[in-house]
């Protein structure tokens, strides 16, 4: 017979569903361990880059009881944002990452959890928690996973066996008790697809990602001149982001279009030549990126980024250049 959790369980599901999420998994609320200590050695190695931040707050990423007290549950939940648009592989074009094609996720992803915590509101009664979507110090692949909603790739991206990995994560942290789910295996197997595509070589041994060679890194966290010239030039024609090693996981031919129509890419960032985003002014690119992922790296990193890549697409027909 089905117990009250049981059914809060499932009918939490049903709605976060209903709400427009992908999938919905819970987990219970404790310490992350031994992700904690991955997180550590990765950190004491310096792989982080210049993102000192993802020093700060460590036992609030290994242990949620601290960013929600009396916590008791992990809600995570994925959000698909693949569009099936063919992007050029021209060199003379910019290249920026699908997720950031469309509309910010983190407003549209906390809308929706935002309902999802209000309709857990509704039915249990002084329930609290907090919903998350990049915005607090979480380790939210390694809840998600522990969710049972996929695996860490050897690319470090959580992989969903029956949707791949374009997807973003929520959670919601809540003081009340749901069924927990059980993680599914590593299924990635002898597969090395996204360590051998890999442009920068980041992925420096399966399930550990260096972020001071990765694209994605250099084009938005990173946000210094100083790009090793090798590193630069590896980079080609990507000014925001890198989508390499999804596009060749063998995971995503069971990629399905987004449902969200704020993730579709917006009118006008598209089959851009290299040479237009390099005479863009502040004023454009705040007009061009309006709510949109892109905003991150700010006028003055994606002008940088143009320029790279410009410079990348200039060696393609001169390499003397």
């Amino acid at each position: 017979m089905e117990t009250e959790t049981t059914d809060l369980t499932r009918r939490l599901k049903k709605e976060a569903l209903r709400l427009g999420f992908d999938a919905c998994g819970v987990s219970r609320a404790e310490t992350l361990t031994p992700e904690s200590e991955r997180l550590r050695n990765w950190l004491d190695k310096g792989m982080n880059g210049t993102m000192r931040w993802m020093e700060n707050h460590f036992l609030k990423r290994t242990d949620p009881r601290i960013l929600v007290p009396g916590a008791r549950s992990v809600v995570s939940v994925l959000q698909n944002y693949y569009n099936p648009i063919r992007l050029s592989d021209s060199p003379e074009l910019g290249r920026i990452s699908r997720y950031a094609l469309g509309d910010d996720y983190h407003e549209v992803m906390k809308e929706k959890l935002r309902g999802l915590m209000s309709w857990l509101q509704g039915e249990v009664a002084d329930v609290n928690g907090r919903v998350f979507v990049d915005s607090a110090p979480i380790m939210d692949k390694a809840w998600a996973a522990r969710a049972g909603l996929g695996w860490q790739g050897k690319h470090t991206n959580l992989i969903n066996p029956k949707i791949g990995s374009w997807f973003f994560i929520g959670e919601m942290i809540v003081d009340t008790d749901l069924d927990p789910d059980s993680p599914v295996s590593d299924m990635c197997g002898s597969c090395t697809r996204c360590i051998d595509a890999c442009p920068t070589d980041a992925i420096i041994e399966p399930y550990v990602v260096d972020a001071n060679r990765c694209i994605s890194y250099l084009t938005i966290e990173h946000r210094a001149d100083d790009i090793d010239d090798d590193l630069r030039t590896r980079s080609g024609n990507w000014i925001f982001g890198c989508d390499v090693c999804q596009d060749v996981c063998p995971w995503n031919k069971f990629q399905k279009p987004s449902s969200e129509e704020a993730y579709e890419p917006r009118d006008g960032i598209l089959e851009i030549p290299l040479e237009d985003w390099a005479n863009q002014t502040a004023d454009e690119f705040r007009e061009s990126f309006r709510k949109s992922p892109v905003m991150r790296t700010r006028w003055e990193g994606f002008s940088r980024n143009v320029r790279h890549a410009l410079r990348n697409s200039k060696r393609k027909t001169n390499p003397a250049d």
